[in-house]
């Protein structure tokens, strides 16, 4: 069986780089349209969409056909383009897009990047607070250029957890959610992708998440196993296309497994 060679550091850093280089071509596009009239549209699954939504991802996958012609995308906005390609780029344009309609400054936009189907970058990148994590497979999680971790959190009582909205959580999903929010020390809604940030910054602990996308999440593994984190599907297995949008990431392994246990009841 013939095997693909390692990715190398030269490899990892020129795809880095030019995520930065995508992130920061895109900045000005999407605030120009913050806390402005905006027609929104409803999509078919019943989440916002706007033009500016729109124009960044066309934005984003322009550059990328421009620098890497081979390359697949998979974006929320535009679906799947080349997804068997060996590298392919994930792409949220507006995470967040019922806080930027809201006008609130939360929302982001995400990039990630897989070879063969595993996340090997991942950029979160906040344009409003001029935020940016970056995760690279093998090197420590960066925000604005400076190493960050995550808190050494190991107990639920001492855990600060996060989740965008209740309205995401139903029947069994919502039961297990509710009952690991008691066992915490504080609860908070809101935040999309900043809140894994946070996360991966040591300011909040868990982020708890159920039906969301592969877009949502593939950009923040990096930024958060390379901040120390752990991020699993419910079930402790790894996140990808095939994933069914319920999402655990965590400081520490430890604190990792005691979400795991306590929301198990609704994937048995």
């Amino acid at each position: 069986m013939q095997t693909s060679p390692p990715l190398t550091a030269q490899q990892l850093a020129a795809f880095s780089s030019f995520a930065q280089t995508l992130a920061d071509q895109v900045r000005p596009l999407s605030r120009q349209w913050f806390r402005h009239p905006l027609m929104v549209e409803t999509k078919a699954d019943e989440s916002p969409v706007t033009r500016a939504d729109r124009e960044v991802e066309q934005a984003l996958r322009e550059a990328i056909a421009r620098q890497y012609p081979d390359h697949g995308i998979f974006g929320e906005e535009y679906g799947a383009s080349h997804a068997e390609a060996e590298w392919v780029w994930s792409l949220d344009p507006i995470d967040g897009t019922r806080a930027f309609i809201s006008g609130n400054p939360l929302w982001g936009t995400l990039l990630g990047l897989l070879h063969r189907g595993r996340p090997v970058l991942g950029l979160i990148d906040i344009p409003m607070m001029a935020e940016r994590w970056l995760g690279v497979a093998g090197s420590p999680a960066r925000l604005n250029g400076e190493p960050c971790r995550a808190r050494p959190c190991t107990e639920l009582g001492q855990a600060i957890l996060y989740a965008t909205s209740p309205d995401i959580f139903e029947g069994a999903d919502l039961d297990a959610f509710e009952a690991l929010a008691r066992s915490v020390r504080m609860r908070r809604y809101g935040g999309d992708c900043y809140s894994y940030g946070l996360l991966a910054s040591g300011h909040v602990d868990l982020v708890v998440e159920a039906g969301l996308q592969p877009y949502d999440y593939l950009a923040l593994m990096p930024v958060i196993e390379g901040a120390g984190g752990v991020i699993t599907d419910w079930s402790g297995q790894p996140l990808g296309l095939a994933s069914q949008g319920r999402v655990i990431a965590a400081a520490t392994p430890q604190l990792h497994r005691e979400a795991m246990r306590m929301l198990g009841a609704a994937v048995t």
